[in-house]
């Protein structure tokens, strides 16, 4: 049955570290948090005060003349800026210095030092910042990758995609729309390794993605200090309704050795995962050795063979808000 509608996020009131790992992390997924402190970010994050703090040094951003950015069409390019001028160029509707164009767009995504190599870490990029910002204890210490820090113009739209690790967003500055899939509608969302193909996805091509209308989901608006829970493998887009910035904490939830440790963003996939794809690539190639209907029996079997493995035995059900039926739903083979 095709889903259309649009789920709300839930919301959680006066999240505590104990409440978040009985009731919220344990479903996994997505949640809003409200009433969580994030410091004196809120009061003191203005426009003057980042270029203050920030000053002038040096940020590699994306800039595009499309408001739909794309990382698989490549719709942008990367420039460099002083901090300072960059978060006056991302706060205005019209520019008189630009690259592309006037209304261009700007967005900024935290590097290490050194970005091939380190993950971003707001308090070594940036420790004035870090300073006004405090990251809510709902994970151990040692289980920090890193706090990346996100700025983007206004009506800026980011691509879909998913992250292996679980992450927090906080919205510190501004208001942003996100809308998130299931990982099990991942079928329906024509994924080109972590990204969807599908960029409009308030109006999808349906001639060219009939499958996306398929996926369920689920939407939030996050207003300054709203924290929003993304669990591992959650496709999540994002759009700033106005001048955004915000912080997006990731941590290791897997077994540390499951993690590919020359990955400083963490998207890469899990080690066992990557080598599994690997195998199924060896696998497929051994079928064209076959005639045509012999491969398309092989296949048949294959995929029964994955779904009866590995498939989980319970999934996510879209429902409608008036009448919640059980969160979950057996799949249907």
């Amino acid at each position: 049955m095709e889903c259309k509608e649009k789920i709300q996020v839930p919301v959680f009131l006066s999240v505590d570290k104990e409440l978040f790992a009985r009731e919220i992390y344990p479903l996994r997924k997505p949640a809003v948090l409200k009433g969580v402190s994030l410091g004196q970010c809120l009061e003191k994050w203005t426009l003057a005060y980042l270029a203050e703090k920030g000053g002038d040094r040096e940020v590699k951003v994306h800039v595009s003349s499309a408001s739909q950015m794309s990382f698989l069409h490549k719709n942008f390019v990367y420039r460099t800026l002083p901090f300072d001028t960059f978060v006056q160029r991302a706060a205005e509707d019209e520019h008189l210095d630009f690259f592309i164009s006037k209304d261009e767009s700007y967005y900024l995504r935290s590097l290490g030092e050194d970005a091939r190599k380190e993950p971003a870490d707001l308090r070594k990029q940036f420790p004035e910042l870090a300073e006004d910002f405090h990251i809510p204890c709902f994970f151990e210490p040692e289980q920090f990758f890193s706090s990346v820090l996100r700025i983007s113009s206004p009506g800026l739209q980011l691509w879909t995609h998913y992250d292996v690790m679980d992450n927090l967003l906080a919205q510190v500055t501004g208001t942003k729309r996100v809308v998130l899939y299931s990982p099990q509608d991942a079928l329906h969302l024509y994924l080109t390794g972590d990204k969807s193909e599908v960029l409009d996805i308030d109006s999808p091509d349906l001639e060219q993605f009939p499958e996306f209308v398929k996926a369920c989901r689920y939407e939030c608006v996050l207003e300054p200090g709203d924290l929003l829970f993304i669990p591992a493998l959650w496709f999540h887009n994002t759009m700033a309704l106005q001048f955004s910035v915000g912080i997006n904490m990731f941590w290791r939830h897997l077994a540390p050795d499951s993690y590919d440790k020359k990955d400083p963003y963490g998207n890469k996939d899990p080690l066992a995962a990557t080598r599994a794809l690997q195998t199924l690539e060896r696998a497929l190639s051994m079928l064209d050795e076959l005639p045509d209907d012999y491969r398309d029996f092989y296949a048949r079997r294959m995929v029964r063979r994955v779904q009866s493995r590995a498939y989980a035995s319970r999934r996510l059900q879209c429902h409608s808000s008036a009448h919640p039926p059980p969160d979950m739903q057996d799949i249907q083979n």
